[in-house]
């Protein structure tokens, strides 16, 4: 069995990255559970053919704005083969893109569904969904060469991060130091709209910018359902780092 480590950094592309991630089965409690719930599936998916398998970023390669999210849902990513694709989370964030005019619909339901995201792309540090929604650290780990490998393939481009959620930002600071930015020392705390700029380290090459990250609560019915997080906060991080980005924003 190849481990990611091995094989992410031999992509040449964003697309071959994606590719190759889904045939990873590195974790074997990750690869027991998500193959569970395809199997078993939930009631109300019954007649769904389910992905199953470990789910890629979703979006432009040479996007200028990378979501960071935590990982793909049972029966959402896993159901359906796309970030962010076929539960409430995906609502929610889809519809506040839709809202700034950084998607081309407000709803994201399945892979065929003709969404477009402009200007943007959806990335977790775990690719496999987990067992209550809880990766190990060791699985973390195991999965951050395929985060590196997609950073490092987006530098042309990529002007901004939006992490969403307190386990993606302590797994994104490793993956964008080996990727070619310097992260300070304390590493910065997550909250909700807490913006950090990370220099490039030395080694990096000439042309690398600045990168910066926003912090933003995740998007999952426990915030969205209490009003941790509103659409209005939501719409306004999202808005604050595109504009970071370079990407233009009717916000």
């Amino acid at each position: 069995m190849q481990l990611p480590e091995d094989v992410a950094p031999a992509a040449s592309t964003v697309a071959g990255l994606d590719e190759a991630l889904t045939h990873c089965r590195a974790c074997p409690r990750l690869v027991a559970w998500r193959e569970e719930a395809a199997r078993v599936k939930r009631a109300a998916f019954a007649d769904w053919d389910y992905w199953g398998r470990p789910v890629a970023g979703f979006g432009p390669a040479d996007a200028r704005l990378l979501i960071v999210g935590l990982a793909p849902a049972a029966h959402g990513g896993n159901r359906t083969g796309r970030m962010f694709t076929g539960d409430r989370s995906g609502d929610v964030l889809v519809r506040a893109l839709h809202d700034i005019g950084l998607a081309s619909q407000p709803t994201s339901v399945r892979r065929d569904d003709c969404l477009e995201l402009l200007g943007v792309r959806f990335t977790a540090p775990v690719h496999c969904a987990p067992p209550a929604n809880k990766p190990t650290p060791a699985e973390r780990d195991t999965c951050r060469p395929w985060l590196v490998r997609e950073l490092q393939l987006m530098r042309p481009t990529l002007g901004a991060l939006v992490v969403l959620g307190a386990f993606g930002w302590q797994a994104l600071f490793p993956a964008v130091a080996a990727a070619g930015w310097a992260v300070p020392r304390p590493r910065p705390v997550f909250g909700h709209g807490v913006r950090t700029d990370l220099p490039p380290a030395p080694s990096a090459p000439a042309s690398l910018r600045a990168l910066p990250v926003f912090g933003c609560f995740h998007v999952s019915q426990q915030n969205t359902f209490t009003g941790r997080l509103t659409p209005a906060m939501l719409r306004g991080v999202l808005a604050e780092a595109a504009r970071a980005a370079g990407l233009t924003t009717t916000a």
